[in-house]
Parts: structure tokens; sequence; C-alpha cells
């Protein structure tokens, strides 16, 4: 005897599972390819020539400032230089020795006389 195998039969009233067909897959045509491809290039280039030129642009603006730098502190260090200079050239003492050089005697306190003169209008 037979056995009977139901699953593995259709159904009479089911239709048969339908495949769909797979659509014929289409290549891009290559010179879409290079030409997309060469564009990227050309773009990353021109973006790396710019980060070069912005890069060369800060190096210049930091020499400027280096020698700006060094030329503040040297003329802050003629300044001390001139203002140590002036000091030194108002010196008392200079010019006392100045003062008798030239001939110069220093008053005698005890000979000084003051005038006294009556208020105006008395």
């Amino acid at each position: 005897m037979a056995s009977l195998n139901l699953a593995a039969r259709p159904e009479p009233h089911a239709p048969a599972p339908v495949r769909p067909r797979p659509a014929p897959r289409r290549r891009p045509a290559p010179r879409r390819r290079v030409a997309g491809g060469v564009l990227w290039i050309v773009l990353s280039a021109v973006l790396l020539t710019g980060v070069v030129a912005l890069n060369v642009a800060v190096l210049r603006l930091n020499m400027q400032l280096d020698r700006a730098g060094r030329e503040r502190a040297d003329l802050r260090a003629e300044n001390q230089l001139l203002a140590s200079q002036l000091s030194s050239a108002a010196a008392s003492t200079r010019i006392q020795a100045l003062a008798r050089a030239r001939g110069l005697v220093t008053a005698d306190p005890s000979a000084t006389t003051y005038v006294h003169l009556g208020r105006p209008g008395r």
C-alpha cells in the first residue's frame, strides 16, 4: 500500500506560485564612472590646494608677528636705556659737578638775606 502525502500535493483551488522575472541589470556607462572619479579627484585637489594656501598665509602672519615682537622688545630696551640716561643726566650731583667745573660756587647759607616788603596798600 502506498501512503498518501497531502503536504506535497498542491491544493486544487490554489494557483501555482508565480516567480517574478528578475529585471535585467543595467550597467552604468563606464564613462560616467570615469568622469565622476575625475571630478572627485579635481575637487579634492582644489580643496587641498586651498588648505595649503591657507597654511602658507598663516605661516607668513606668524613670521610677521614674531618680527614685530622682536622689534617691540628692542624698542622697550632702548626706552629703558634712554630713561636711565635721562635720570643720570638730571641727577643733582652731576649738575653740581658741572657747575663747579665752570667755576660756579655754592651760595653761603649764612650770607643769605631777606628783604621784607610791606603789604601793598598800607
